[in-house]
């Protein structure tokens, strides 16, 4: 089976299947028994080829509106102004411009209308704003904003209610056949024996059914409202917005037209907009118009489109359109429908489901066709072949109604959903643990893990930076004594220190700001804030520093240059680029340096040495070192030239400490005795790296570590021989990090996970089996591109979710080996007992009970299992594990021939072992079969807990999901068996009967650990 399943459902991998191969498999399942509910949580391929449609289509209006806007900019000074009427609502409301216009500007790329109506500037006093201080946060205002011009959110699917998934439970095909089967009994019976006798049969179905539909309803209803839950987390982004004059952190769904909101690289572009000021600004457009070339916006291009991404610079947009008006909103509305992609373990469960399905379609023909002989024969033999009546018919539907629920039970259609279920529990236990999954594959995937591939800052580290060592003027200075900074100011050159503020300050991706409380705050990363608090410590005054010089270009800080960079116009004359990064690729660009007396000295070989021992000091002592430069421009300088790379004079070095997150090294060492490789992935200086991953335990002595510049000049050979060994990787460029992970992956067949937090991080995280994403320190581009969120930034939630993926896959295992255990069983049961005695031994109404013990009820029990400890002690199932594996057959067919074995000699042996005799003799044995069976599968149950162990209680008591079930099972048991013996067909026990069923069930158990005994190869 195993082998014919990879073969035929394997093609689905975890991460960016084909359409083709999703809907392959879904043709090879023929026939099911419940499409609804089978395939509900899989991809909708047909809306998903209306939102391809729909995007094509987009893709060619924006196209044309930009080629038409390219064309007509060339021609607007000589145009006659747009005539534009403003409505009279908006004109009562005090605007001067309304939602339509708005939107005809940026979606049309309209540079027309723009002009016609002042500018940037004029729409801002038309919407009744300030580029400045944004709007005003009185609520009645913002309130009529929003009811004349809308609110930023998409049009989403409705939310289905109880009874919806009532409705898709009762579409199950062989419920309907059993429903008609009913219909006819009362029919048939009712004219037969009368009222209600004749009708005891038919009802006893149709109550069962009922019952089976509500169960299944009420599961799927409670994992629809876990999904959306998750849902919702997913979509909270959060934006810098200006209102009222003070920057707030919002989130974008309370965006309106005429707010200020601040763009900076990897950030989601979250409503249609205009460019109001910034520096060096490339859009990414392919999300909405398809060119992968990014799109510079600037005064003359000035057109922002909700959804596209800020692949670098920054700037400040004025919002003009929210929500359904933009193109982002229409195409979402759409994309939303078309759900995500099935996970490959729920792929290869509805093979096994598939396969069950045909053997006991197979079985339920033959069966029925081998009671029908027999009651042929038996007529033949009385000769009464001619004489047909009501009984006969009576006879031949409970045959008939057999056959049908042999079926139900023999297609496991709980298995595929099952995976959801237990995804679903994961997923929302994980949401607790600081985890955010955003696509459902990766719950199960992390759990086959073989190497993770982790960033340093922010997520071995704590992400908290304080300057605690410079190098200014060559002097080195300690400043983790109290004070320290106000002894370093003077002891600085007053030419040195103005110049290190100003570098501090306009030289910077952060900002301090005041709140409206007056509270100062300093906006951007930690390594920003760190530099911004250290110039404050200096004394710098951040607003006067950042007023007195025009800035005239700012290239922003890039992983692969690993620098930033500005120019100013200073205000005495004259043109300075400022400089700072690593420390070693700016003291490289370097030809001067201040010295102690604040003079501008040739940097010789003797200064050169005592920088470079003090860079590798600072970061042998595990700091981020960064070095800072700047240069006089003496020959001019223009916006559209690179800032110089040389010719820059070193104002010093500063050493940054970023702690080691408590309980890093603890969670490093789980990962290795778990089997799995992690490895340091970062941009920092080696010797940094190298003390950091020392201090984690990453870095031993059988690893190496190695820069990113030394592993791009491998070739494929070292490649070969290099990469296994790998333990850290510094100064290494995002190229590096997709070349290690696409190496691991392909060449060594490992199962990667990846963090990154950068924009520049996506083509790994999307190259990754699992892209992990921070949630403090990353940005909206990285986040898009995961597939779970690490909500904390910590590594030690990382290994969290390998821990749930592997619970997920162990839970669908076990819960597997019990419902393929009652399958086999109840099939070989009824199926040898028709071919021998002529009847089945277990009723349709008792096969649905059954049915619903190892579908739904099984399901919850063992798939939401919470995981322990154990599971990191064993290897990771990597990417070729067989899911059905050996041990689970090994417990399958021991339990298995015990069942058969206790029910055949109950149907043998029965009467005669408890002196039965009497007219309900028949019935009595039958229950007791019934009753049997029942606790066997109860007794399994809990010996399925674990497929190894022989302790099966361990933690029992700690799982209420299944205390429950086991409880409620054997509850309705007893009120089956006791009090709906009419609809049942059961007879009411005695204490000794009810004490031998329960003996038989558990002696399942010590039979379940002597299988287990039984060494087999995994």
């Amino acid at each position: 089976m195993e082998g014919y399943i990879d073969r035929t459902f394997s093609a689905v991998k975890s991460k960016h299947t084909s359409e083709e191969t999703l809907q392959k498999w879904r043709d090879v399942c023929g026939m099911v028994k419940n499409p609804k509910r089978r395939f509900r949580h899989t991809a909708n391929l047909l809306k998903r080829s209306e939102a391809a449609a729909m995007r094509r289509t987009n893709q060619e209006k924006l196209r044309v509106a930009v080629l038409v806007s390219k064309a007509a900019f060339q021609f607007i000074q000589g145009m006659k102004p747009t005539d534009y009427e403003v409505p009279e609502d908006v004109k009562a409301a005090g605007y001067q411009i309304c939602a339509d216009e708005l939107a005809s500007i940026v979606e049309g790329h309209d540079m027309k209308k723009v002009k016609f109506h002042g500018g940037v500037s004029g729409l801002a006093d038309k919407l009744c704003t300030s580029t400045t201080n944004g709007l005003p946060t009185d609520r009645d205002s913002l309130d009529r904003r929003q009811e004349l011009f809308g609110i930023n959110k998409f049009t989403e699917k409705e939310l289905r209610g109880f009874w919806v998934f009532v409705w898709e439970a009762l579409h199950d095909m062989t419920l309907m056949i059993l429903a008609m089967c009913a219909f006819v009994s009362l029919i048939v019976g009712i004219a037969t024996e009368g009222w209600p006798n004749g009708a005891q049969d038919g009802l006893g179905i149709v109550a069962s059914i009922l019952v089976v539909v509500f169960v299944t309803a009420t599961s799927d209803y409670r994992q629809s409202l876990q999904f959306r839950d998750l849902d919702k987390e997913k979509k909270k982004i959060s934006i810098q917005v200006t209102r009222n004059g003070y920057r707030h952190k919002m989130s974008i769904y309370e965006l309106l037209p005429g707010d200020i909101v601040h763009l900076a690289i990897g950030d989601q572009v979250p409503a249609d907009g205009l460019f109001v000021s910034g520096f060096s600004m490339l859009i990414d457009e392919s999300s909405l118009t398809g060119e992968s070339e990014p799109v510079h916006v600037t005064d003359d291009n000035p057109y922002l489109l909700s959804g596209t991404k800020v692949q670098d610079g920054s700037c400040k947009m004025l919002v003009t359109t929210v929500g359904m008006r933009t193109q982002w909103g229409k195409l979402m509305a759409t994309l939303s429908e078309g759900g995500d992609d099935e996970t490959p373990l729920q792929v290869k469960l509805n093979g096994v489901a598939t396969v069950i399905g045909k053997i006991g379609l197979c079985f339920a023909i033959v069966t029925f066709a081998v009671l029908v002989q027999k009651m042929i024969t038996r007529k033949v033999q009385g000769g009464t072949y001619l004489s047909w009546g009501g009984d006969d018919a009576l006879e031949l539907l409970e045959y008939f109604a057999i056959a049908v629920t042999i079926v139900v039970v023999a297609v496991p259609e709980g298995l595929p959903l099952a995976v959801t279920l237990s995804l679903a529990f994961a997923m929302q236990k994980m949401m607790n643990d600081k985890a955010l999954v955003r696509v459902l594959a990766a719950c199960e995937t992390m759990g086959s893990a073989t190497t993770i591939c982790s960033d340093k800052t922010g997520t071995l580290t704590t992400n908290r930076m304080t300057v605690v060592k410079t190098c200014m003027c060559t002097n080195v200075k300690d400043l983790s004594e109290e004070g320290s900074s106000t002894t370093l100011s003077s002891e600085i050159p007053a030419s040195a220190l103005k110049i290190l503020l100003q570098s501090i300050f306009n030289n910077t991706g952060g900002e301090i700001v005041v709140d409206e409380t007056g509270k100062r705050e300093i906006l951007g990363t930690p390594t920003e804030a760190a530099l911004l608090q250290f110039g404050l410590s200096l004394g710098g005054d951040f607003q006067a520093e950042r007023e007195a010089p025009k800035v005239v270009k700012v290239e922003p800080f890039n992983s692969t240059k690993k620098r930033m960079g500005v120019v100013l116009e200073l205000p005495e004359g004259g043109l300075r680029a400022h400089t700072k990064g690593a420390s070693e690729i700016v003291l490289a660009s370097c030809d001067k340096v201040i010295n102690s007396n604040g003079e501008v000295v040739p940097l010789d070989e003797t200064l050169l040495n005592h920088l470079k021992v003090t860079i590798d000091e600072f970061a042998g002592e595990a700091l981020r070192t960064l070095c800072l430069g700047y240069a006089q421009l003496e020959n001019g300088f223009s916006p559209d030239d690179s800032i110089p790379t040389s010719g820059y004079t070193c104002i010093g070095i500063v050493g940054i400490k970023d702690p080691v997150r408590p309980g890093v090294k603890e969670s490093v060492a789980l990962c290795r005795s778990a089997g799995v490789t992690v490895r340091m992935v970062t941009g920092d200086n080696i010797n940094t790296a190298k003390a950091i991953a020392r201090e984690c335990g990453i870095l031993n002595e059988n690893g190496i570590a190695i820069e990113g510049p030394v592993f791009r000049e491998k070739n494929l050979e070292e490649l070969h021989e290099l990469v296994p060994k790998i333990q850290v990787m510094a100064r290494s460029s995002p190229l590096d990090k997709h070349t290690l992970v696409k190496h691991l992956r392909t060449t060594f067949n490992e199962v990667v996970a990846v963090t990154g937090d950068g924009t520049n991080d996506a083509p790994a995280l999307h190259e990754a089996d699992i892209g992990l994403a921070m949630g403090i320190a990353g940005t909206e581009v990285a986040k898009e591109s995961a597939d779970v969120i690490i909500l904390d930034d910590n590594f030690s939630t990382i290994v969290t979710v390998a821990k749930w993926g592997r619970s997920v896959y162990i839970n669908i295992q076990k819960f597997v080996q019990f419902q393929l255990t009652v399958n086999v069983v109840a099939l070989v049961v009824n199926f040898s007992s028709a071919c021998v005695t002529g009847s089945a031994p277990l009723t349709a109404v008792q096969l649905l009970w059954v049915n619903m013990i190892m579908d739904t009820l099984g399901a919850l029990a063992l798939a939401t299992e919470p995981p322990n400890d154990e599971l990191m002690k064993r290897n990771p199932v990597g990417r070729k594990g067989n899911f059905i594996s050996n041990v689970m057959w090994r417990n399958i067919i021991g339990q298995s021939i015990y069942q058969f074995i206790v029910i055949w000699y109950l149907q043998a042996k029965g009467t005669e072992a408890f002196s039965l005799d009497g007219p309900d003799s028949d019935l009595i044995l039958n229950t007791l079969i019934f009753n049997s069976f029942v606790f066997c599968q109860v007794f399994n149950e809990i010996s399925s807990r674990e497929m190894e162990k022989i302790d099966v209680f361990k933690g029992i008591l700690e799982n209420n999901v299944f205390a429950s079930v086991i409880g409620a099972t054997v509850i309705f048991q007893i009120m089956i068996v006791e009090f709906f013996g009419t609809f049942a067909n059961t007879y009411p026990l005695t204490l000794g009967q009810w004490f031998y069923c329960i003996f038989i069930g558990l002696l399942s158990m010590p039979i379940a650990a002597g299988v287990k005994m039984i060494p087999v190869e995994n």
